[in-house]
């Protein structure tokens, strides 16, 4: 079953890390995995850097996303994020492509 994820981060590619502030990233990277495989990776400018609450979940459920990676997130947010039944694991850092490669040996949770 393909699935897509959303990590905040400091720049386009897998090689970003993950930016410390959820609402506040400049990128969000979205990775597409298929049988446990990175089949797409794409990042999208937050055109949101001032945005209320719900913004930053709106726009990654306009984009498909199923499941946020991230350091933290507010509880506000994690209530759209629940409302819009995207799954967010938190306690992230480091560079995107372990931290993806980490939630597709299922080692976060």
């Amino acid at each position: 079953m393909a699935q897509r994820i959303a990590v905040p981060a400091d720049g386009e590619s897998l090689d970003s890390n993950v930016f410390e502030h959820f609402g506040r990233a400049p990128y969000y990277v979205l990775i597409d995995i298929e049988n446990d495989k990175i089949t797409n990776v794409k990042a999208i400018r937050n055109p949101l850097i001032e945005h209320k609450p719900g913004d930053i979940p709106g726009l990654l459920q306009k984009n498909n996303v199923s499941v946020v990676i991230c350091r933290g997130v507010g509880r506000r947010a994690r209530e759209y994020f629940r409302a819009y039944s995207i799954e967010v694991i938190t306690g992230a850092s480091g560079k995107i492509q372990d931290i993806v490669e980490a939630y597709i040996k299922g080692e976060l949770r």
